[in-house]
């Protein structure tokens, strides 16, 4: 029998491009792209022929083009760059999740020729991140303590009731959020969601803005308009801030609360309206009552039920989960490529105690893309005024520390997620979002005992 010949150098190379999962493919000077391997064709839907002598740009269409290009960095400084996440549009227009490394293609003479780029298909990766982030999600509301699981697992049963709800909270912890969370777990899902800033108006212009009025009724009012109340007939309304609204006017929303009707300013006929109230405040609602400064009878139509939003500094592991959720926000919003946050700079934002809550949060991170275009923020791309203002940790935390901290939560997760379901390994692991042989990794490192049992099996008698 014949023996077979030995592939060349070059043929070799090109078997081994065609066989890699890896979508591989090369730019000249141009940025025209001069190869494109087999899994570049699967990843992108767009076969080699038609993507051979295009722009790179309008073959891969990714978030990168736009902006801080890897491979135009690589073109530009001759070094490689490794693992930049980014996202590309295939051909059937829908937004792939990849992961980016970069080259410059040099000859046996060490000249740049152009760059290669290697690309992966993360969709699989983030599928299996959005479904742990899953366990830990409520709409657009992410969190891990214990505080707001609790919170989480009673809302959908609030949402179905279609009962007046008031949402009380401090500055910034995200009641409109809930409220939104609320309306999107209802029936009335599909109708409109309004909401108001009732302490930023005077009554009469809250009136008018929430009542609506005839043309007439006032200077300069010359055709009809209709209030927020109308147009979230059939749906939700937040009134919020309720606390700052003066006696007068809760007289006037007793009314609609009580009556589901309205007039609208400088109408003679009362106008019917099916729409949900949900009420927020960070204000002490009740303490207003015994003060004589909020209606008592107000306060128990729109108190049926009462759901209380822990501040940041009561949920402070929720902090590294919260940093990620801005940092994926952000970097879709403005088409950047931030890896995540340096150790040294999260234990800096553990140690903050965060007056302006969730709102003070994101204003942080989004004050450190402004000095963070791409990779990992530091301790240098955080405001100043977190350097000085450490309220419980005048000295930053050490990394064990934190670290201990971290697993002690994450303990104390995996523990109540076990007794809540009789130690039953599997359905715990559901629970949490993770697979079983996770589960037990983790309780291996963790160093959490068992029963003998698990809670599948009755025990002996």
């Amino acid at each position: 029998m014949g023996r077979t010949k030995a592939p060349s150098p070059e043929g070799a190379t090109d078997i081994i491009l065609e066989s890699i999962s890896d979508g591989v493919f090369t730019v000249d000077h141009e940025w025209r792209i001069t190869s494109f391997n087999r899994a570049a064709e699967e990843i992108t839907g767009i076969p080699r022929q038609e993507a051979i002598g295009r722009y790179c740009w309008e073959v891969f269409r990714s978030n990168m083009c736009e902006g801080d290009c890897a491979l135009r960095r690589t073109m530009k400084e001759g070094r490689s760059f490794v693992s930049s996440s980014t996202y590309i549009i295939n051909s059937d227009r829908k937004r792939i999740p990849i992961n980016v490394s970069t080259a410059p293609l040099r000859n046996e003479a060490g000249d740049i020729l152009g760059g290669v780029e290697t690309f992966r298909d993360n969709t699989l990766v983030e599928e299996l991140r959005r479904e742990l982030h899953g366990t830990f999600r409520q709409g657009d509301m992410v969190s891990r303590s214990s505080l707001m699981q609790r919170i989480f697992s009673v809302l959908p049963q609030i949402a179905e009731s279609d009962s007046s709800v008031l949402i009380e909270g401090e500055t910034g912890t995200g009641k409109e959020l809930m409220a939104k969370c609320l309306h999107d777990l209802s029936s009335r899902r599909d109708q409109p969601f309004v909401a108001i800033n009732c302490g930023a108006l005077p009554d009469t212009l809250l009136e008018s803005e929430l009542f609506g009025y005839k043309a007439g009724a006032f200077t300069g009012a010359v055709r009809d308009k209709p209030g927020y109340f109308s147009l979230a007939d059939g749906g939700t309304i937040l009134l919020d801030e309720i606390g700052e609204t003066t006696p007068a006017f809760q007289v006037k929303l007793l009314r609609v609360l009580e009556e589901r009707e309205f007039q609208p300013l400088g109408g003679v006929a009362r106008e019917r309206v099916n729409v949900r109230i949900l009420a927020a405040t960070n204000r002490d609602l009740a303490a207003m009552v015994d003060q004589e400064a909020f209606r008592r009878d107000l306060f128990y139509r729109i108190n049926i039920v009462r759901v209380v939003l822990p501040p940041l500094r009561q949920r402070k592991e929720d902090i590294p989960l919260l940093v990620d959720h801005f940092i994926d926000k952000i970097n879709r919003l403005r088409s950047k490529a931030v890896s995540g946050m340096e150790p040294a700079a999260l234990q800096r934002l553990m140690a903050h105690d965060y007056p302006g809550n969730i709102r003070e949060l994101e204003n942080i991170i989004e004050h450190a893309f402004v000095l963070c275009a791409q990779g990992w923020i530091g301790l240098h791309h955080l405001p100043p005024f977190l350097e000085t203002k450490q309220p419980h940790h005048p000295q930053p935390l050490a990394a064990s520390s934190l670290r201990t901290r971290q697993q002690n939560a994450e303990a104390e997760a995996i523990h109540d997620a076990l007794v809540r379901n009789h130690y039953n390994r599997l359905a715990a692991a559901r629970e949490l979002g993770m697979h079983k042989s996770t589960l037990f990794r983790k309780l291996k490192k963790l160093h959490i005992e068992l029963p003998a049992t698990d809670g599948r099996t009755p025990p002996r008698s």
